[in-house]
C-alpha cells in the first residue's frame, strides 16, 4: 500500500509529516514514520492500516490522518 509523503491533518487538529513508509522486518507489516509540527517535533511509528483509517467522530466518518498537502521544506522544518 502506498500514502503519498506530505502534510497530514489527525482529525484531533495537530499536523504531521508523513516522512516514510517501512515495512518490518520480521512480521513484513506495513508501518507509517511521521513527525509532529508542533512541541518537540517528535518522530512516531503506527501501523499504516491504523494511519490510514476511517474513524467515526461526533457520528460522522472521517479519515484518522487526512492528506493537507506536499510538505513545504521552509516551513515545515523542525526549529534546530
Amino acid at each position: 500500500m502506498h500514502l503519498p509523503k506530505g502534510i497530514y491533518q489527525h482529525y484531533k487538529g495537530p499536523r504531521y509529516q508523513l516522512l516514510e513508509v517501512a515495512r518490518h522486518s520480521e512480521t513484513e507489516e506495513w508501518f507509517v514514520v511521521y513527525r509532529a509540527l508542533y512541541g518537540d517535533y517528535g518522530v512516531w511509528v503506527r501501523p499504516l492500516a491504523m494511519f490510514d483509517e476511517t474513524i467515526e467522530k461526533d457520528g460522522v466518518k472521517v479519515k484518522r490522518f487526512a492528506y493537507v498537502g506536499p510538505a513545504d521544506a521552509d516551513s515545515e522544518r523542525p526549529q534546530q
